[in-house]
């Protein structure tokens, strides 16, 4: 038996549009403006398929919608056995046409990615988006309005940041291993 033809919103594209725009307003009313940062694959290792060396250049700002308005869910603080771990975890909303907007349009893609960077400037946090929900709410009036990120706190493990926001450059120049070598004269050898 097929569903009713009187009231099928499943192709309604006004009912559609009316409901996008709705999501939008709530929102830019509700969400919190953030950074978002694509990551860039320097040298990526094909055999293991990790990234050997990332870089994180752009910032593209955008309201997202705080889930968990409560706090940071995941297993928060933990003393481990290298020491403290933080395992803060988040979950953010963000509109499928404002993101083609700011972000889609200025970079080839379609949807937020895994190992992209989000940058809250409120707290001065840094997530990582580990997972991309796209289906979540699930057809509504027969099409997808959000994407919902789940984002943990980023470890820094290396990667080069050249963003121009001073925030999240400081991160590299903080956490960064170097080692400063003096070489004074009168030593043996010729260095150049």
């Amino acid at each position: 038996m097929a569903t009713n033809p009187y009231f099928n919103f499943k192709s309604s594209a006004p009912e559609q549009n009316l409901i996008e725009d709705l999501t939008i307003e709530a929102i830019k009313t509700m969400g919190m403006d953030v950074l978002y940062l694509p990551r860039e694959y320097v040298k990526k290792d094909l055999l293991f398929g990790e990234d050997v060396l990332s870089q994180f250049e752009k910032t593209y700002e955008i309201e997202m919608y705080l889930q968990s308005v409560d706090g940071f869910q995941g297993e928060g603080d933990i003393l481990a056995k290298y020491g403290l771990e933080v395992r803060d975890k988040v979950e953010l909303v963000v509109a499928r046409r404002r993101f083609m907007d700011e972000v889609g349009n200025l970079e080839p893609l379609a949807r937020p990615r895994e190992g992209d960077l989000i940058y809250f400037p409120m707290g001065k946090y840094l997530f990582e988006i580990n997972f991309v929900e796209h289906e979540n709410p699930f057809y509504q009036v027969g099409k997808l309005f959000v994407f919902k990120l789940q984002c943990e706190l980023f470890e820094y493990s290396g990667e080069d940041f050249d963003t121009n926001v001073t925030d999240i450059d400081l991160i590299e120049d903080e956490q960064a291993y170097y080692i400063d070598l003096t070489m004074a004269t009168g030593g043996s050898g010729n260095y150049v």
